[in-house]
């Protein structure tokens, strides 16, 4: 899990009423970040203070949100509860925590009108443990869905997920990501949909990518064309001493475990956003990282459905 990266904590808020939360990724004092961001429609806070040739050079937190661009609101509450501990970014008048923030579309599903705010975000951050993580319909991936070719009336349920592993040199690498993709997700070892898009009214999965390219994009109800109302998110965490252009690299080979993992991705209509944070200074082989990161998200994508159970009438894996 993420957790087992040293200096990571991960808390959830939770909303099971209306289907929505967030999760924050609490790196302690700081860890190194980069970010890349290769979605079409993306919903991002604080990203431009990652690039590498920018002052900043360590963040105290990530925050993943349900409620679309209104959700970025839960960011103040995290950067406000790290302030009250004395962490946060040394300036003449105050440390000022540094919390970059992704959201995803989850207003189709719920009540769209309650969308994660500022004590939500608070909450996520004081819940923030080590040791296990809740995945499937908790924090940021409570009102994730994937496979939305016709619309939530033909989509699965998703959620959140998180898988890690050990590189050459002993550094460990894990991921969380909230996986709520207008593709399909795919078994990465079969080629097989795991959950996706299904035709309405008996079932089976159509194949959103190849659907697209026989037929193009379907009439009729639904969420029509063009409308931004997906997206998938997450953190990658190392314990293994990065620099900012590291991280940022590692951050884009993030969208290549996302690639293998879900079809069609980073398309017009997703945001696709990948966080990456280097917690520690252990010695790991650099092509060992570059190899690990992209199968250990796409690892944890498929968690992010098969832990998920049906909620809100859509069905899910693990119920």
């Amino acid at each position: 899990m993420i957790t087992d990266v040293a200096g990571i904590t991960v808390g959830h808020a939770t909303d099971l009423e209306h289907l929505t939360g967030c999760t924050a990724v609490v790196c302690g004092d700081g860890a190194v970040a980069g970010v890349a961001v290769l979605g079409g429609a993306p919903g991002t806070r604080e990203t431009d203070s990652l690039r590498p040739e920018n002052l900043v050079d360590r963040v105290h937190a990530i925050l993943l949100c349900g409620g679309s661009a209104f959700g970025l609101a839960a960011a103040d509450g995290a950067v406000r509860y790290l302030e009250a501990q004395g962490v946060g970014f040394p300036t003449p008048a105050a440390r000022v925590p540094l919390v970059p923030a992704a959201v995803i579309y989850d207003l189709g599903i719920g009540s769209a009108g309650v969308r994660p705010d500022a004590a939500m975000g608070e909450a996520a951050c004081r819940a923030a443990r080590s040791g296990p993580v809740g995945e499937g319909c908790v924090g940021a991936g409570t009102g994730a869905t994937v496979g939305k070719l016709f619309g939530v009336r033909g989509a699965m349920k998703s959620g959140i997920g998180t898988w890690g592993t050990r590189v050459a040199g002993g550094a460990a690498v894990a991921a969380l990501v909230v996986t709520n993709a207008f593709g399909d997700v795919l078994d990465v070892r079969t080629g097989k949909v795991l959950a996706g898009a299904r035709y309405p009214g008996h079932g089976g999965f159509v194949g959103t990518a190849d659907y697209l390219r026989t037929h193009g994009f379907p009439e009729g109800p639904g969420v029509p064309f063009g409308v931004p109302a997906h997206t998938t998110i997450g953190v990658v965490a190392t314990d293994a001493a990065l620099t900012k252009a590291q991280a940022t690299r590692l951050a884009l080979l993030a969208h290549a475990g996302l690639a293998r993992a879900v079809s069609p991705s980073h398309t017009s209509v997703d945001g696709d956003a990948f966080f990456v944070v280097s917690t520690r200074d252990a010695p790991a082989d650099w092509f060992a990282l570059q190899a690990a990161v992209p199968e250990t998200v796409a690892e944890a994508v498929m968690r992010s459905v098969r832990t998920a159970r049906t909620m809100g009438g859509v069905p899910g894996l693990a119920s």
